[in-house]
């Protein structure tokens, strides 16, 4: 199905990967009528002119009929989450956006949406193959059996499984994509909620300017994991939501790199050579986690096409922009 002109929902839309994709989709011809997030206004991290932009909590039931109303499409990217240090220490919290999920779905069914697009994650996989820093990139039946990350794991496992059988029950198409690390500009660098390559930026940032040269890493250094720029991310989004793939797909880069060689590669950007100190206490999630890209790259001709390095370089430009605005420079 081709959403062109088509009218769309975009659910979690103030947040970093739903801002960039109201701008994409909307760039794309996509009618993007509503855009919805819990957070106020002024905190999105994108507003889009010519868009309703709802403030709404979408764990509650009516938030998601007002939602749906009237739309062709929907795409629902709304939840609790965050980089490792927030979803270890916030598992019950990570585990309620299956409200905001069970909600949209009902709301769908009962509003005449035809496509719904539920982002999940590779946070779904099975935490026995991720145990080794050399892991075997992983492919979509590697969620079973199933054995996740504890609370946002199960929570998004679970609610893959509802998409499945409220297509099966209910008819609509439900399309899933498994995130695998987005990052880029307009993001979450700082708070607690940020993830490895915002806080490795914002660290190797704070170090240069200070002038005190040293940056804490959270595990050995060793751990394993690929990271995709968010162009690429909404480019597959898209083409995701427009197929007919019926089962949960990887939507994810494979340039597997360790944290110590992010960091290389962060201090290269900005020139300097830092003294690394190792929190082994820290959460670091699991020791390997890579994408296999063989389903979606048959299916639909989709791979990555921001090399780390690049992607990396624009996130730093961008972040060290914010912590000036900020410091009043």
């Amino acid at each position: 199905m081709n959403l062109k002109g088509e009218k769309v929902a975009v659910c979690g839309a103030g947040g970093f990967i739903g801002g960039h994709l109201v701008t994409y989709l909307r760039a794309q011809g996509v009618n993007v009528v509503r855009a919805v997030d819990v957070k106020p206004l002024d905190e999105w991290y994108q507003v889009s002119g010519d868009v309703e932009n709802l403030v709404l909590d979408l764990k509650d039931k009516d938030s998601c009929y007002q939602a749906a109303k009237g739309m062709k499409g929907i795409f629902q990217l709304a939840a609790d989450m965050g980089g490792m240090g927030f979803i270890e220490n916030n598992k019950a919290l990570c585990m309620l956006s299956v409200l905001t999920n069970t909600h949209m779905l009902m709301a769908a069914r009962d509003s005449g949406v035809e496509r719904f697009f539920y982002s999940s994650s590779a946070c779904v996989y099975n935490g026995e193959k991720q145990t080794n820093p050399d892991v075997v990139p992983l492919k979509e039946e590697d969620a079973y059996p199933a054995l996740p990350e504890d609370g946002y794991g199960w929570e998004k496992l679970f609610s893959e499984r509802m998409c499945r059988h409220f297509e099966e029950d209910f008819g609509i198409v439900c399309l899933v994509a498994r995130y695998h690390n987005v990052y880029g500009p307009f993001g979450t660098w700082t708070g607690g909620r940020e993830k490895a390559p915002a806080a490795i930026c914002r660290k190797v940032i704070e170090a240069k300017s200070s002038g005190k040269h040293g940056i804490e890493i959270w595990g050995d250094g060793k751990q394993t994991r690929s990271f995709m720029y968010i162009d690429d991310c909404t480019k597959g989004t898209l083409a995701i939501a427009e197929s007919d793939i019926d089962e949960p797909i990887n939507l994810g880069s494979s340039e597997l790199v360790t944290i110590n060689q992010l960091v290389d590669i962060v201090e290269e950007i900005a020139g300097v050579n830092l003294e690394r100190r190792y929190d082994l206490n820290a959460p670091k999630g699991v020791n390997g986690r890579n994408s296999d890209n063989t389903k979606i790259l048959k299916k639909l001709g989709w791979e990555p096409s921001i090399r780390l390095r690049d992607g990396m370089a624009k996130t730093y430009e961008w972040i060290e922009t914010q912590m000036l605005v900020g410091a009043g420079r």
